[in-house]
């Protein structure tokens, strides 16, 4: 491949940050640009809802590079900045601000967008979200003692977010839809963990609300209860950003379909993060994950394959959390309906535990609370495929690689 190839890169997150560094990493040492529609140069978002919302980081920490690496490794950026069109037969890619860069290889890092809440009175309400710097700058200042912050969505980020919230004062109410929180992603057994957790610290959770209507400063639900909030945080899901995709005919299907390395239905055009929806050829089907693991690698996969290096992104699923003294990280795929019980090793009860999803007698994921350095061995029971002994498998005094 021609190494003075123009490669562009959409989306100035971590995945596009890392994707331009793999790229220089990889040896190609013609024009890199990368195109973010936010002022800041790029930056992860974990810390903005965990250590930077809590105090516990300074902002600088969000930044994989600092902005003179861009520039000493000629990459050029084009930040504050849309992109509103890809001409697949020009090889183009369209900006709002009327330019138009030439492309041999494109990779779309657009990430994901909150999904709005779709209540009437929402525009009322003006609830607010948490994806970008300035999100989490205005709901730290917000988080102060006494403050009322009734947060809709028991997810990942709701959850987070209401921890926060808590640890600086607040009085914290959580609506969930569900019966319990993060009932999607870790099924009844593990999601009661974080329901006692939270109402351990105070937070009013309220599981199974229905929201009938809003206005400013409130919710109200179907049962006639009016919640009113001083901040009202919406944490209902995020929904992959296609647009672009979509409007240029590339293959999209919760996200744009791309292979095992990557690369879309169109060979000069790839995608990664979470925008992208990746063949998995360990399970044997596409999966788009929205979690930073994935734009933390991915890239490197996308950047390999934008050079023809022939190369397949395989590594399992991967997520982690920190809610006030839990901390826990997740390893595989397991969702309703595709395993038949969750296992423990270790003191559920105390927050010291490891629990082991089992399809038949197979480990499908793992989820460590408290229990640190061995995700790597429980990743290694998954990728196994083997048959394990329960009994061992839930014995602390067996060590997870005789398991």
């Amino acid at each position: 491949m021609d190494s003075a190839e123009n490669m562009v890169v959409v989306g100035a997150a971590l995945a596009g940050a890392r994707a331009v560094t793999a790229l220089r990493e990889e040896g190609h040492d013609g024009p890199i640009t990368l195109i973010g529609a936010e002022p800041h140069v790029p930056y992860e978002r974990p810390p903005l809802s965990k250590g930077y919302l809590l105090g516990n980081d300074e902002l600088d920490v969000v930044f994989p590079q600092p902005r003179e690496w861009y520039a000493d490794n000629d990459v050029t950026l084009r930040l504050s900045t849309r992109a509103t069109a890809i001409d697949r037969d020009a090889h183009l890619v369209r900006l709002a601000d009327g330019d138009a860069l030439p492309y041999d290889r494109l990779l779309l890092t657009t990430g994901a967008q909150p999904r709005p809440l779709d209540i009437p009175g929402a525009d009322e309400l003006a609830p607010r979200y948490l994806r970008t710097i300035e999100d989490s700058q205005a709901l730290k200042a917000a988080f102060t003692p006494g403050a009322r912050v009734v947060v809709v969505g028991a997810g990942w980020i709701g959850l987070e977010a209401a921890a926060a919230a808590r640890n600086a004062g607040a009085d914290v109410v959580v609506l969930e839809y569900a019966e319990l929180p993060l009932l999607r992603a870790l099924g009844p057994e593990m999601a009661q963990v974080f329901a006692d957790l939270h109402r351990e610290h105070g937070v009013d959770l309220r599981l199974g609300a229905r929201i009938a209507s809003a206005r400013a400063g409130a919710l109200v639900l179907e049962d006639g209860t009016t919640v009113e909030g001083d901040v009202v945080l919406a944490g209902v899901g995020v929904a992959p950003d296609v647009a672009l995709a979509q409007e240029s005919g590339l293959a999209v299907d919760d996200g744009v379909v791309v292979d095992a390395s990557l690369r879309s239905s169109d060979p000069a055009v790839f995608a990664a993060g979470d925008v992208a929806s990746a063949f998995h050829p360990f399970y044997n089907k596409h999966l788009r994950v929205e979690h930073w693991a994935n734009a933390l690698h991915q890239p490197q996969v996308a950047a390999r394959s934008m050079l023809g290096k022939r190369t397949v992104y395989e590594r399992l699923p991967y997520f982690f959390s920190d809610q006030y003294d839990l901390g826990m990280e997740y390893i595989g795929y397991a969702v309703p309906g595709q395993y038949q019980r969750v296992v423990v090793r270790g003191d559920q009860k105390g927050r010291e535990f490891i629990a082991f999803w089992l399809s038949g007698d197979h480990v499908v994921a793992g989820m460590n609370v408290n229990v640190w350095d061995v995700v790597d061995q429980v990743g290694d029971l998954v990728r196994s495929g083997r048959p394990v002994d329960v009994d061992r498998l839930t014995d602390p005094e067996v060590p997870l690689t005789e398991v």
